[in-house]
């Protein structure tokens, strides 16, 4: 029995209830849910469901959980019930019950924790969104990790949802890396205010080798081609180096195109009707302090040009009339000041800013090197880089890493830690449970050992304490996933696979044999023990996916 099955046996039993007692089954709610006790002695299961009615229909809260106590009590699969302080319900399931939620997850296969809790949102998911002036640095790679599995997340709890890369091929930033690359190709220093590095060369010399003629050109000419070619091939590697971290977009949204297509002249008309635009000392100014912004901001300066909040204006409009009721962005910590005038445009626009538009920051990361952090990547020369962190522990342990901590908090990854093949690795004590699972179903398979049919399966033999301990952690699945979607913290399905299923089914692997020994004949309790292992196999397998990590057969 699965939580959301035993949930709505326990509705079941109070709508009884409250036909037997004459109450108001108006009060009942549509759905109700049980939780695993902290004190695993209080039992399998908890509900809260009576301290919930109680005021509503006006009956004791301890004298309406002894009512639902008893028609629960009497339902199939439930060993026993328990009024616990002023009106908990502690839960214990029989054996065969409980046993049954592995026949269910296998045969759910890669649908088990899947549901449909956010059915009928539309979302926009923005991340990473790099510059293409030089290689994904590692504060960007931790938002390629997190919104990957964040997206994976929110679409298994049934949002239709968007994923974009917002390439920013307009403004100063791209000036200035024009520049860079024609400085290099000319053999001088970078400017003041350029970028460095060896793959500014790099880019130079491949632009001097598509068009062999640009340095015949004057400045600007030559610039313009240096812009043009070196921003595709900048942003051609970024793409190739998110595709090779299993990073890819469904909409890569260029900047310019906005410019082009005159949605920022689209936008300041739609601001101006809502009545927020002034002017000012020639410049045209969004009223945003009215939504509580620290001061106004500027979208056309007094000389005509555009400034970068226009354009994030322009954009946010665009994302909406596509038909998007929810925009996530996803920014690195040195972008927490753009929360408030970013939820003030939106509130200008006449959206709810609490409804329509999530921005999310995100913390440091530092690579650390023998205790040390390692400051500079030798191509880049600035920062550390995707490419750096990859080929330090690999893509798995990267992604994992990544996603595996609160994105408000600040990373330290050890070089060191996360390519130990030993259970203080995080990810390889998973992985490794991955691969243990699948070797123990090959090695059955090679005895004769078999799962059988769904209904030759013995799930009341799977009453041994670790049994259960691993079949509670199993069950946890579907609400640990619809909570890291709800909540937009991929980080708590890694700390479950690690905490709930990797730890139990150690326990469970070292206290019940599922193969049998030497010539000992296969027995029903083996069988059951083996649809076990493989319910943990895709609860494992699943739980990976969804943050873009492999499940290995073998390690």
């Amino acid at each position: 029995m699965t939580p959301a099955e035993l949930a709505s046996v326990v509705l079941a039993a109070a709508h009884a209830v409250f036909l037997q007692r004459g109450l108001d089954s108006a009060a009942l709610p549509e759905r109700t849910v049980v939780e695993r006790p902290r004190n695993p002695e209080h039992g399998d299961y908890a509900s809260t469901l009576a301290l919930q009615l109680s005021k509503k229909v006006g009956v004791p809260p301890r004298e309406l959980a002894a009512a639902l106590a008893d028609e629960l009590g009497r339902a199939p699969g439930v060993k026993s019930v328990e009024i616990a302080g002023p009106g908990f319900l502690n839960i214990r399931l029989d054996a065969a019950a409980a046993g049954q939620l592995a026949r269910v997850i296998v045969e759910a296969g890669a649908e088990y924790g899947r549901s449909d809790r956010l059915a009928g949102e539309k979302i926009n998911l923005e991340f990473v969104s790099a510059n293409p002036t030089g290689p994904v640095h590692i504060g960007g790679v931790r938002w390629a990790a997190v919104g990957d599995a964040l997206s994976r997340l929110l679409r298994a709890t049934g949002a239709d949802v968007g994923t974009e890369y917002y390439f920013n091929d307009a403004g100063s930033q791209i000036d200035r890396f024009a520049r860079s690359l024609l400085a290099a190709a000319k053999g001088e220093s970078a400017p003041e205010d350029g970028y460095g590095g060896a793959y500014i060369a790099e880019i130079a010399t491949e632009v001097q080798a598509r068009r062999p003629e640009v340095l015949t050109l004057d400045d600007d000419a030559a610039q313009e081609i240096f812009r043009v070619e070196g921003v595709a091939l900048m942003f051609d590697e970024i793409r190739s180096s998110l595709h090779d971290f299993g990073v890819e977009f469904d909409t890569y949204f260029n900047e310019k195109d906005l410019h082009d297509r005159g949605e920022l002249d689209l936008a300041l008309n739609r601001l101006r009707g809502q009545g927020h635009l002034y002017e000012s000392e020639g410049a045209t100014w969004l009223r945003t302090t009215d939504f509580g912004d620290d001061k106004d901001r500027v979208l056309r300066k007094s000389n005509g040009e555009w400034t970068y909040f226009a354009a994030d204006c322009a954009y946010y409009l665009d994302k909406r009339e596509r038909g998007f009721e929810r925009v996530v962005i996803m920014l690195g910590a040195d972008h927490h000041g753009y929360i408030g005038r970013m939820k003030a445009m939106a509130a200008c626009f006449g959206d709810d800013p609490e409804r329509n538009l999530e921005i999310l920051i995100g913390q440091l990361v530092n690579l650390l090197r023998d205790g040390a952090p390692q400051r500079m990547s030798k191509r880049a020369g600035t920062v550390v880089t995707l490419e750096d962190l990859v080929d330090a522990i690999g893509v798995d342990a990267s992604r994992y890493a990544l996603a595996r901590y609160s994105s408000d908090s600040p990373i330290d990854i050890d070089v060191e830690l996360w390519t130990r093949a030993t259970r203080d690795n995080p990810v390889y004590y998973v992985q490794y449970v991955a691969a243990r699972t699948a070797g123990v179903a090959r090695n059955a398979a090679e005895v004769g050992l078999v799962p059988g049919d769904a209904d030759a399966f013995r799930p009341e033999l799977l009453d041994h304490e670790k049994e259960n301990e691993l079949l509670k952690a199993l069950a946890e699945f579907p609400a640990v996933v619809a909570t890291a979607a709800e909540l937009r913290e991929p980080h708590r399905v890694a700390r479950y696979l690690e905490e709930n299923v990797a730890a139990s089914y150690h326990r469970f692997y070292d206290n019940c044999r599922v193969l049998p020994l030497g010539d000992e004949e296969v027995t029903d309790l083996h069988r059951a023990r083996l649809w076990l292992n493989n319910a943990t196999r895709t609860v494992i397998a699943n739980g990976l996916h969804l943050l873009g990590v492999s499940a290995p057969e073998r390690m």
